[in-house]
C-alpha cells in the first residue's frame, strides 16, 4: 500500500479518481481525519487555524474546506457544524496520508508455538480483537493444502478398528469401522505400516490417494481389509473447506461502534452465512499488501457502513489463508494496518514451519 505525506514542496497531491489537491489542502485534511479518528467530532475551522503547522488564517481555512467539501473528501453534518471526512475522504488519508513510520505503542505478539493449525487460529484471532476491539476474523488454511503426516490404525474391540489420519497442519481425523467378524490383530498391524509407507506425504485431496491404497500384488486378505478402511482417506478432501474463525462481535456491538439496528442484524446474518464473507476475505488473497475497503467500497450491504482491513498469509509460493479486522470508519488506519500486517507476517511464519516440519 502507498503511503506518503504531503511536502510543502509539492505543488499537487493526486488522489485517486483525478482528484487533485494541495500540499496545504492536503495537511490540512489530515489534520480533519486525525481530530474526528480522535474524538469522533466534526472539526472546526477555529480550532484548525489555531494549528501552528499550517500557517494560516480562519478564512483561508474555511476556504480550503470548502474546496476539500467539493472534492468530496470532506462533509457538513450540519449548517453550523465542522467538517467530518467521507469515505472518500477516509480512503485519501489511507492511501495517501498515513505516516510511514510504525505507530508507537506496544507491537503485536502472536504467542504462536507449534501445535496444531485450529488452536493457531484461535490464538491470533482472539488476539487481535483484545489489541484493537475490533472484529477479528481470520481464516484457516484449506485441508486439501495440507499433507498426511501419520496413519494409526488401532484395534479397540475384536470387530472394531478406529483409523487416526494426522495431517501436516496438525489436523486429526478419526473413523470407527465395525466388522461383520473379528480383525487378525496381525492384519491391523500390518495396515497401519503399509498406510503410512504408502501416504506419508501425499496430499490429502491428491487424485492418486486411491490408487496408493490399491496395489495388486496385495492378498485378498489385506486388500479386502484396506478396502473397508479407505473411506478414512477418500473422505479427507470432502471435508477440505474454509473456516473462519470470529472474535470480537460483542465487543463491536457493545461499544455501539455500529449505531444502526438494521446495519447491527445484517452484520450478524453475514458472520452467520460465511460463504460471502469468505468470497470478501479472498479478494486479499490477490493484493501485494494489505487490503482496506472504507464504507461503501464495501460490496456487501452489511459492510457498507464499516471498514475492512485485512491481509493474506502462507507460504511464500502461495497465499493460504486471511487476516482481518472490521470496525467503524472512524477507526486509527495506521494501528490497524500494521497489526494486520504483522499478525499475516508472523502466521506465514508459523505456518512454513509447520508445513515444512
Amino acid at each position: 500500500m502507498a503511503s506518503a505525506t504531503a511536502h510543502s514542496g509539492a505543488r499537487t497531491v493526486a488522489s485517486l479518481h483525478g482528484v487533485v489537491i494541495s500540499p496545504r489542502q492536503a495537511l490540512l485534511l489530515r489534520k480533519v481525519v486525525e481530530s474526528y479518528l480522535a474524538t469522533g467530532l466534526p472539526v472546526g475551522s477555529k480550532a484548525l487555524a489555531g494549528d501552528p503547522e499550517l500557517e494560516c488564517g480562519p478564512s483561508t481555512v474555511r476556504n480550503e474546506l470548502a474546496l476539500l467539501e467539493e472534492h468530496g473528501l470532506l462533509a457538513h453534518p450540519h449548517t453550523s457544524a465542522g467538517r467530518v471526512p467521507t469515505d472518500a475522504g477516509h480512503r485519501f488519508y489511507v492511501d495517501r496520508l498515513l505516516p510511514a513510520e510504525r505507530p508507537s505503542g506496544p507491537g503485536l505478539e502472536l504467542q504462536l508455538m507449534r501445535r496444531e493449525i485450529d488452536e493457531a487460529m484461535r490464538v491470533t484471532t482472539e488476539t487481535l480483537s483484545q489489541v484493537t476491539n475490533l472484529l477479528a476474523i481470520v481464516s484457516a488454511p484449506p485441508l486439501d493444502t495440507s499433507t498426511i503426516r501419520h496413519v494409526e490404525v488401532l484395534l479397540l474391540q475384536p470387530q472394531v478398528v478406529m483409523v487416526v489420519v494426522i495431517t501436516s497442519t496438525g489436523g486429526v481425523t478419526k473413523r470407527v469401522f465395525t466388522f461383520d467378524r473379528p480383525v487378525d490383530p496381525g492384519v491391523s498391524a500390518w495396515a497401519a505400516e503399509y498406510l503410512n509407507e504408502r501416504l506419508t506425504g501425499m496430499g490429502v485431496g491428491a487424485r492418486m490417494l486411491h490408487s496408493r491404497l490399491a496395489d495388486p500384488a496385495l492378498g485378498t486378505t489385506e486388500r479386502a481389509f484396506l478396502d473397508q478402511l479407505a473411506p478414512a482417506f477418500l473422505a479427507l478432501a470432502e471435508t477440505a473447506e474454509d473456516t473462519l474463525y470470529v472474535d470480537g462481535a460483542a465487543r463491536l456491538l457493545g461499544e455501539h461502534r455500529v449505531q444502526d439496528v438494521t446495519q447491527m442484524h445484517e452484520l450478524m446474518v453475514v458472520l452467520e452465512r460465511r460463504v460471502a464473507l469468505l468470497g470478501v476475505l479472498r479478494m486479499a488473497l490477490g493484493e501485494r499488501d494489505v487490503l482496506v475497503r472504507i464504507g461503501a467500497e464495501n460490496e456487501l450491504p452489511a459492510l457498507r457502513s464499516l471498514a475492512l482491513v485485512a491481509a493474506g498469509y502462507g507460504l511464500p509460493s502461495r497465499k493460504l489463508g486471511t487476516v482481518s479486522l472490521i470496525g467503524p470508519v472512524r477507526m486509527d488506519y495506521a494501528s490497524t494496518i500494521h497489526t494486520v500486517r504483522e499478525a499475516a507476517l508472523q502466521l506465514s511464519r508459523f505456518i512454513e514451519d509447520v508445513y515444512e516440519g
